[in-house]
Formats: C-alpha cells, sequence, structure tokens
C-alpha cells in the first residue's frame, strides 16, 4: 500500500508543529523520519493514525484520498502505529492487550480466551517475538513490552506501520531482533514509517531518508549520508558527535558501596556484593546489558528501594537508611531511567516540575503559599538555559516531546549544587542535538567536582562519556575498565567475558529471599513526586 502525506499542517494555537508536510512512502520500503525533539515528527505520525485532524492538507492510500475521524479508521485503512510511550494497559495480560478491540469470541459472544492466546503464539513465532501471552504486562521488561506492541500492529494486518522511536528502550540484542523483523517486514511488502534519534540505526535499515526540522521537510538523504551529515541537516548547524571533556581530575572519595544487596519487588536479589566507590570529579559509568541489577541499584541509591545488606555512604555519611527527600537534600542529582513514571508529574506544568524537589525553598515559599512569581522567573531561566521547547512555563509537561521532557527533568536536578549526580539513561530517546548539550552538562558537572554515576546501555555512550567503567552483570560487579576502553572489550565483558578460562563472578540465578527477610514497604511509592512534591 502506498501513502502519501500531501500538505499535511496542523496547528496547536499560535504553534505550527507541521507545515504542509509532503511524505511518500512505496510499499515494500522503509522510510525513516529524522528530526530534532520537538520538530513534529510525532505530531505528524498522530494525524496519520487519526488521532489528530489536520488543519490542512490531505492524506492518499493507493491514490484514494482517507478521512480518519479516530485510529480506529487508520486502523481500518491498514494502518498501524507503536507508539513511543507504549498504550498498553499494565494490569491486563499480553494477550488481553493484542487483542484488546478485536477480541475472538464464542457462542454468546462470550470471550475465547484460548483462540486469543494461540493466535498471539502464531504472531510471535511468525516474527520472531518470543512472549508470553499469560505474563501481566506490567511485570514485564520494556523490551518485551514493545514486542506486544509491535504484535498489536501486526495482528492487524498493517500495510502501513509506523515506528515511532521503537528502540529508545530496546537493548543491542533486541535491537538486532527488530531490524530483522522490519526488514522480513519489507520484504513481504509492508510500507514503513521509522522515527528515531539514531543515526546509525537509520544508515543500517533505511531505504530514504527524510528530515524535518521545526514543522518543515528541509531535505531529503539517502542512507549512505554520513552521520555528521545527517546530525547538521537535523539540527540546522554543525554538531559534534564526540564528547569533548578534559582528563578527570578525581578529589576525594565521595560515593561508596560496600557488598551492598537489593531484592526486586518480587523478593529477588537482583544485585549482590556491590562494591563501588565514585571520587569528586569524575564520571564512573555502570555498564551492562539492561536487567542485570542497575536499575534496583540505582534506586536504593536514591532511598527508592530498601537495601538488603551493605552500606552506603555520602562524603562520609552513612545514607543507606535514608529516604529520597533526606538523600536529595543531602546533595544528590537524579535523572530516572523513565522520565514519565519517575521524573515528571505529567499534569503539572513545566514551572512546577522544575521546582519539585525545591518548593519548599524560601526562593519558591512564603510559608505555606508558592511563590508563583519566583516559579515563573526559575522556569523561564531553566528554558532559556537548557533550550526547552515550546518555551512555556505554564504548559503541561505531557504536552512536550519526549526529548524535552528529559531537558526538564535535567534543568530541575542541576539547578542546585550537588555531592552526587545520578543519571540513568540520560539520552535515551534524545536527538542529537539534545544529547550534545545533555553530555555536555554532565561533563560540566563532574568539572564542578560532582561526583557522577552514569547509568546507560548505549555502549558508544558510555565509552564516550566515562572516566572509568564498572560492568554489572548478572547482579554483580564483573569488574572495572578504565575510560577509554575499546568496544570489544567493554562488549565483552557485558556478555560476562573477563579473561579466557575464567569464570565470571556473579550470581547465577536470582536468590528468592526467605519471607523473613523480604524487602519492606517501600520508604516511597517511586520516583520524584514523592521527593519533593
Amino acid at each position: 500500500m502506498k501513502l502519501e502525506l500531501r500538505g499535511i499542517t496542523k496547528r496547536f494555537g499560535p504553534l505550527v508543529a507541521n507545515d504542509a508536510i509532503d511524505l511518500e512512502v512505496n510499499p515494500g520500503e522503509i522510510h525513516a523520519l529524522l528530526g530534532e525533539n520537538g520538530a513534529g515528527k510525532s505530531t505528524l505520525m498522530n494525524v496519520l493514525y487519526g488521532l489528530y485532524q489536520p488543519d490542512a492538507g490531505e492524506i492518499l492510500l493507493d491514490g484514494v484520498p482517507q478521512h480518519f475521524t479516530g485510529p480506529g479508521d487508520a486502523i481500518a485503512a491498514g494502518i498501524g502505529m507503536v507508539h513511543q510511550h507504549f498504550m498498553l494497559i499494565p494490569v491486563f495480560s499480553v494477550a488481553e492487550n493484542i487483542m484488546l478491540g478485536d477480541e475472538p469470541t464464542g457462542p454468546a459472544g462470550t470471550l475465547n480466551v484460548r483462540a486469543a492466546r494461540a493466535r498471539v503464539r502464531e504472531l510471535s513465532q511468525t516474527y520472531g517475538l518470543s512472549v508470553d501471552p499469560d505474563a501481566m504486562v506490567e511485570n514485564l521488561p520494556v523490551g518485551v513490552q514493545q514486542r506486544v506492541e509491535i504484535l498489536k500492529a501486526l495482528l492487524r494486518d498493517a500495510k502501513v506501520l509506523i515506528l515511532d522511536e521503537p528502540t529508545a528502550v530496546l537493548t543491542p540484542t533486541e535491537i538486532d531482533d527488530l531490524m530483522r523483523v522490519m526488514g522480513e517486514l519489507r520484504d513481504n511488502g509492508t510500507a514503513i514509517v521509522f522515527i528515531t534519534h539514531k543515526l546509525r540505526e537509520v544508515r543500517q535499515i533505511a531505504d530514504k531518508i527524510t528530515v524535518i526540522r521545526r514543522g518543515k521537510v528541509v531535505g531529503q538523504a539517502e542512507p549512505t549520508a554520513s552521520q555528521q551529515d545527517l546530525a547538521s541537516m537535523m539540527v540546522g548547524r554543525s554538531v559534534s558527535l564526540t564528547v569533548a571533556k578534559t582528563p578527570a581530575e578525581p578529589g576525594a572519595e565521595r560515593l561508596e558501596l560496600a557488598d551492598v544487596a537489593v531484592a526486586d519487588d518480587r523478593g529477588h536479589v537482583t544485585a549482590s556484593g556491590v562494591n563501588l566507590t565514585v571520587r569528586a570529579g569524575e564520571i564512573v559509568a555502570l555498564a551492562g546489558v539492561q536487567g542485570n541489577g542497575q536499575e534496583e541499584l540505582v534506586e536504593c541509591l536514591l532511598g527508592l528501594r530498601p537495601v538488603q545488606a551493605g552500606t552506603i555512604t555520602l562524603g562520609g555519611k552513612d545514607i543507606t537508611t535514608l529516604g529520597p527527600r533526606q538523600i536529595l537534600e543531602s546533595g544528590v542529582g537524579f535523572v530516572p531511567e523513565d522520565r514519565q513514571h519517575d521524573g515528571l508529574v505529567g499534569s503539572f506544568t513545566v514551572a512546577e516540575n522544575l521546582v519539585l524537589d525545591r518548593f519548599r525553598d524560601a526562593e519558591f515559599a512564603r510559608g505555606a503559599s508558592l511563590r508563583l512569581g519566583a516559579m515563573q522567573a526559575n522556569a523561564e531561566h531553566r528554558i532559556a538555559e537548557f533550550d526547552i521547547r515550546p518555551p512555556n512555563p505554564s504548559a503541561p509537561a505531557t504536552t512536550l516531546s519526549g526529548g524535552n521532557q528529559q531537558k526538564v527533568v535535567l534543568a530541575r536536578e542541576l539547578s542546585r549544587p550537588l555531592q552526587l549526580f545520578v543519571a540513568s539513561q540520560p539520552t535515551r530517546g534524545v536527538d542529537v542535538g539534545a544529547q550534545e548539550a545533555i553530555h555536555a552538562r554532565i561533563v560540566a558537572e563532574r568539572d564542578a567536582g560532582s561526583a557522577v554515576v552514569l547509568v546507560s546501555s548505549e555502549l558508544d555512550e558510555v565509552l564516550a562519556m566515562a572516566d572509568r567503567i564498572a560492568v554489572m552483570y548478572r547482579g554483580g560487579i564483573i569488574g572495572e575498565l578504565p575510560g577509554g576502553s575499546t568496544r570489544d572489550e567493554v562488549g565483552l565483558m557485558m556478555a560476562g567475558v573477563t579473561e579466557p578460562g575464567q569464570e565470571p563472578q556473579h550470581l547465577a540465578e536470582p536468590v528468592e529471599l526467605p519471607a523473613t527477610e523480604r524487602p519492606a514497604e517501600p520508604r516511597t511509592e517511586r520516583g520524584v513526586q514523592e521527593s519533593g512534591a
């Protein structure tokens, strides 16, 4: 099925999100859509999917004009979409989520659960996207949730498939699997619109590339174009794809973890025997494939998860049993892995989100009343400093693109003096221009004397940023490498390989804690919302 967008324009008040955009995608073609955060890519796809109505222009499928009043019309016409932020119901099973809206029924209209499970298994085997039909979505890793979203679209026999930042939350192995599936779909005649910020992936899989900047198409490119040329087209200026930083000058020990163990919500020990020291003025990266205990370890650093064993010391002070508010007030900044759930209150304005952990300060409060003028001035300053778009302090956080939401979180956390800065997946779903700015800010924080812990599943980011690399594998730190190590050295250690013939020291399987040693109730529910809101 051939897709054509002609002159699509979409406005939100005075903001022109899409300005007379033309796009053509042929059957059996992967067409990459590149652009900065806030360039209008997701808005354009939401128009195509029927979530938004265009103010001008038309959509054609095989030359026939379409008029979508909602996603149901788009799905019926053969369009499927995998959103950047998953549209799944956490308390439903995989089968229930995939079949929702198109449920197989038996006699008297009863739900045929067996048929739903069988269909999910069939799709999983056909496309090599292994999922358990009976698993609850809320218990699945993000990579598996991504597979569920893709299977939802494939179930409805989509002839045009929109993938909005599909690799933002995937491990390298899962990305390889997705690329294979995309290639198979293309070979079977599916037209694919692929939105991503990862230039290497674009050059690897795309047949054509269209670049959007500030709502307008600014050009097209071939996959043979260099990453530097593509980045410059996206941002409208020359972009450095390397991180500029001088050698670290580490100072005194700032953070120390001694034999730390932490368990997940089910009582399984996911990290054990962790010993790590981070000095002032250095960036220590926790590298590893997602799911090797990094997330739980970071949560215990922030007091979001109880420590099962061992101690955590910050600046000589034992913070092992402190809660999030006390830890933040001790001079810790935190960029969480999931900005939407743990970094922002979506219904709050940008100005409110920028003071979530500081609204008790005299600068922003007078007794029980907030100083709204000070909050507004702070927001205007941070928006300009971090180039948050659109520059509207009163906009709800949910209206911002993913990359601009990340800038809000970063702006808030770096707005006060810190002893320790913990950044978990800081550039996930962020364009190259914003990545450059975020990396520069993290390096500046290091140079100002903070100890920095960087958690990233992006090997390129680890290699570019780290002064020292601690590799996690199956719940333990399998070894450390100096900054400047090679991809092969770090990659092999991430796979559990240290030296030929040497067995890695790690937990073979998750350990079930006795009932008397299960994790205590969390000191907060979750996230920065409880740390200051």
